[in-house]
Formats: structure tokens, sequence, C-alpha cells
């Protein structure tokens, strides 16, 4: 099956702050350019199965794009008492106790990055087990394309997901792979992953 990953438009937030779970509006103007590329590429075909993360910058991209399902496990993950603080403001010891241990340490005592990819993962599992597969008559069943809108976050752990299980890895491998990861992931662009049951 074919994942249409597409990331939110720029969302109304200063430089330099931490906003992971935060529900912030997208900038309207971006969320025109990104709608507006979206429509002239035809990247999200018609008809296509459309799912959300449920906070407002991906929201406002996803409610023009037609009807969708709205799923909280896509949500960017969960800083804390990080959030809404700019980076700079942020002790470094606790930035640095991150670092030490990407997977399960729980920055502003919010989410680890395994357990975002938990909830990532089962949502890869239902939706893969919604829209996959064969009818009885040798016939498709599900849709053979899925658009998600969603999160940098989010979409570098569908990555590292389809490596890692394909690969046979431990979720918390796959945790710290995406993790690694470099964030290079633009406001409004594509990621077409082809994902296997």
């Amino acid at each position: 099956m074919r994942l249409i990953l597409v990331r939110h438009p720029q969302p109304l937030v200063a430089p330099g702050v931490c906003y992971g779970s935060s529900d912030l509006a997208a900038a309207p103007h971006d969320v025109a350019r990104v709608h507006a590329a979206l429509l002239a590429s035809a990247s999200i075909p018609p008809g296509t199965p459309l799912y959300s993360s449920p906070l407002q910058r991906c929201t406002a991209l996803t409610s023009l794009l037609g009807a969708h399902t709205l799923d909280a496990r896509l949500a960017e993950m969960d800083f804390g008492a990080w959030e809404r603080r700019s980076w700079d403001d942020i002790p470094r010891t606790e930035v640095d106790a991150w670092a030490a241990d990407l997977a399960c340490y729980r920055p502003g005592g919010g989410e680890s990055v395994l357990q975002v990819a938990e909830r990532v993962a089962a949502f890869r599992a239902e939706l893969l087990a919604r829209h996959s597969g064969a009818a009885c008559d040798g016939r498709a069943r599900g849709a053979h394309e899925v658009a998600i809108i969603c999160h940098a976050g989010t979409i570098r752990l569908m990555v590292a997901l389809e490596a890692g299980l394909q690969g046979g890895l431990p979720l918390a491998e796959i945790a710290l792979r995406a993790a690694a990861l470099p964030h290079k992931i633009a406001y409004g662009e594509t990621v077409i992953l082809e994902a296997a049951a």
C-alpha cells in the first residue's frame, strides 16, 4: 500500500519555540500554498482515504481536501513542560539528558520517542489491516493509496517503522533510528512510502 504522507503547513509560532503537541493554528497563506501545490501535483487522487492528526495545523489543510478521519495517534510528540518554551530557555542539562536516552527519556515530562513510536505503530498496523489485502475472489478489498496529513516527527517514525519492521528490528531500535534521522521535512512536503503488511 502506498502511504502519501504530507507534513502540515507552517504553524503560527515564533522561530526557536518547542511546540510538539501544542495545538497551534497554521499560517493561512501557507495552508493556501500547500493546498494549491497538492491540487496542482495531483499528489492525492480523488477518493483516496484521508487521515489527519487532530491538531489544527493539520486540520486546516485536511478540511480543504475532503472527507477525512482524525486520529490522535498521528499527533506530534508531547514535550510536556517544554511546550511553547524557547529552546534556549530549556535547561541544557535537560536537553543533554534527552540526548543521552533518546528512546526512553520523556522531555519536559511528556512523551518519550518510544511512546510516540508505539502509538504510530498501532495506527500503521490498524491502517494496513483496514485497507490492504484481497477479498476472497482475489480483488483488492482495500485502498491502494492512503493520504495522511501529520507532522515531521510522525513522518520520520513512519519511515523508520517501514524499514525497521521489514528488518525485524524491535520497536525501541526503530524509535532510536527515527530520532536520529535528520529533520529535513519541509512544511507541506510530501513523502511517499510503500508500506508492506
